[in-house]
């Protein structure tokens, strides 16, 4: 077996580690509330910090990784996830909410957020790494599969601090595994990517002495002068306000809100996983096949559709149009990715990691401003609909950013 598949492999196990807690806040919003009395605005800000950090620290990361290599970056940012849901548990205030589920973690799951996708791809793959990016991305979604019923009935049968306790110990199992097999570069282990020929010089990219933080920054500064970073980069922030900010985020409170149980409501979102592990795997395999800005249109566009059927089929029972909403947005759901990786590298080249940190930070922005929004939406109105029926309008125009990227790459100079 090449060395890559290994790599690959403690990736995922590696992603779905860290997806636990990720998947904790929708069942855990009641919880919170009942128990404190905190308003769903207010658990929703620290969700926002969360979503923010997790995007913001991204770039950084894989500038960090270029430095001291991916497998000291991603054991530590798996014991810092572990820390901060664990130490939930102590929580009397609102500020150690804030502090533990949004900046922790937040910090944590961004240090190996889909950065860490596009740096084991760009760096281990030479052939399918569109199929690869796909299956690593789907990560998340099995994370999210795993744990999300089991926290939910951890939550419901045992209180919520007994699910916190769980995803710790969970994201702590997963850094023996990363510390034995996951390696920072091919040359490391005497091999080539894979799908390279032997020959091949290994393309890395160029040692920084300015670090990881200074490195970030001037990458951005380069991609910010280019119209296809910004295109991408407000495509995603749309990307995240429709998946994680919203439906991840606040489903099974509104689901709740029209009489379904929590558990139920749970369920459902974690068979959005179950479909989008099989979507962003076929969306991977498209993207080695299929023009990838005319992936991302389809995708932005068909989400848009349901999110604006979305509030006719909340009801007390799962009825069948529900069912096939949570198959097709399952499928879609973070469909996008592949595709805005493959962008990323075919436009900025060895730099491609680190502008896609960028512009999944961007998403991850995005994400927190709905998270925090919709929360206000519904404390405000009593319902969710608002929110809905507005990500269902940002699609549209997500979807026409996409198709107008342009077609053949203009590179960085410097970055190929």
């Amino acid at each position: 077996m090449h060395w890559a598949w290994l790599v690959a492999a403690t990736g995922f196990i590696a992603l779905v580690g860290a997806a636990g807690f990720r998947a904790a806040p929708s069942v855990l919003i009641d919880p919170l509330h009942h128990e404190f009395g905190w308003s769903t605005s207010t658990i929703s800000a620290a969700v926002s910090i969360n979503l923010i950090l997790y995007g913001l620290i991204s770039p950084f990361a894989a500038a960090l990784m270029e430095r001291l290599g991916m497998r000291r970056v991603v054991a530590g940012a798996l014991v810092l996830v572990a820390c901060g849901s664990g130490l939930t548990v102590f929580m009397t205030a609102s500020w150690q909410l804030l502090l533990c589920w949004g900046v922790l973690v937040g910090v944590g799951t961004g240090s190996m957020a889909l950065t860490f996708v596009a740096t084991v791809t760009s760096r281990w793959f030479v052939k399918h790494r569109g199929l690869v990016s796909g299956v690593l991305t789907a990560a998340g979604a099995a994370g999210q599969l795993i744990f999300l019923p089991v926290i939910a009935t951890l939550a419901t049968d045992h209180g919520w601090r007994s699910a916190s306790l769980t995803v710790a110990f969970a994201a702590l199992a997963v850094v023996p595994i990363v510390l034995l097999f996951l390696r920072d570069r091919p040359s490391d282990v005497g091999t080539t990517a894979y799908g390279a020929a032997l020959d091949d010089v290994e393309q890395v990219a160029p040692a920084s002495s300015s670090g990881a933080a200074k490195r970030a920054l001037q990458v951005l500064r380069d991609a910010a002068r280019t119209r296809t970073f910004w295109l991408l980069a407000g495509g995603f922030a749309i990307c995240g306000a429709s998946t994680n900010g919203l439906i991840g985020t606040h489903f099974v409170p509104a689901a709740h809100d029209h009489g379904m149980p929590p558990t139920t409501a749970a369920g459902l979102l974690a068979l959005v996983g179950l479909f989008d592990v099989a979507g962003t795997i076929a969306s991977g395999w498209l993207t080695d096949k299929v023009d990838a800005r005319w992936l991302l249109g389809g995708y932005y566009f068909l989400r848009g559709a349901s999110l604006l059927l979305l509030p006719q089929l909340f009801a007390p029972t799962t009825e069948p149009p529900m069912w096939a909403f949570i198959v097709f947005y399952g499928l879609d759901w973070v469909a996008t990715v592949p595709p805005t990786v493959a962008l990323c590298r075919q436009h900025f080249g060895l730099t491609g990691p680190i502008v896609f940190g960028w512009v999944f930070a961007s998403h991850q922005v995005g994400a927190a401003i709905a998270a925090f929004g919709a929360g206000l939406v519904r404390d405000q109105l009593g319902t969710y609909d608002l929110a809905w029926y507005l990500a269902g309008g940002l699609c549209a125009l997500a979807a026409l950013m996409s198709v107008r990227v342009r077609k053949d790459p203009s590179r960085l100079t410097g970055a190929s």
